[in-house]
């Protein structure tokens, strides 16, 4: 069982740098954002500025794009809302079960999301659909939003549930060993 561990803590620094694209991918979807925003806003208000057509459909876009991917970042730090109001009435064993069991949870969605995403995206509304202010841009960059939601979520959901299982595994081994 140790071996298994050891090579899951192997494969942090895949983890750590696929977090740092990932951060790396917001932050310039953010600034994506914020200069087309300003760009549209700019050619509304100044006569000699045009302001493009297509900015609406291209910041919303990024704006999903942004979403999930966070969405994903919040999963590694463990920083979505949790419900924890009764954790002071339970033990730590139960925490930690409950977590492992909500972790798997959302693995399981990621799943359904990669899949079904994919699914869509190939699909002909995804592969012929195509953006109202540019119809030279097929809408499946916009569906491509769900299962990269969902690999993200795989990605994170499997460190976290190998974390859940090697504090609960570790425990009750040393735990055993005390006695």
């Amino acid at each position: 069982m140790t071996a298994f561990f050891k090579f899951g803590e192997r494969l942090k620094p895949i983890y750590d740098w696929t977090y740092k694209i990932t951060m790396l991918i917001c932050k310039i979807l953010l600034i994506g954002d914020i200069c087309i925003t300003a760009w549209a806003v700019a050619g509304r208000y100044i006569p000699f500025i045009d302001d493009p057509y297509w900015s609406e459909e291209i910041v919303l876009t990024f704006m999903v794009y942004m979403a999930v991917l966070s969405a994903t970042l919040a999963i590694r730090k463990g920083a979505h809302i949790r419900m924890t109001a009764f954790d002071r009435y339970l033990s730590e064993r139960t925490i930690a079960l409950s977590d492992l069991l909500a972790d798997i949870a959302v693995f399981i969605l990621g799943i359904i999301l990669l899949v079904a995403g994919i699914r869509f995206c190939l699909s002909p509304l995804g592969r012929l659909g195509h953006y109202a202010s540019i119809s030279s841009l097929s809408k499946f960059w916009q569906y491509l939003s769900i299962p990269v939601a969902g690999a993200g979520m795989v990605i994170f959901e499997l460190e976290q549930i190998f974390i859940h299982l090697r504090a609960l595994v570790m425990k009750d081994s040393t735990e055993r060993r005390d006695d």
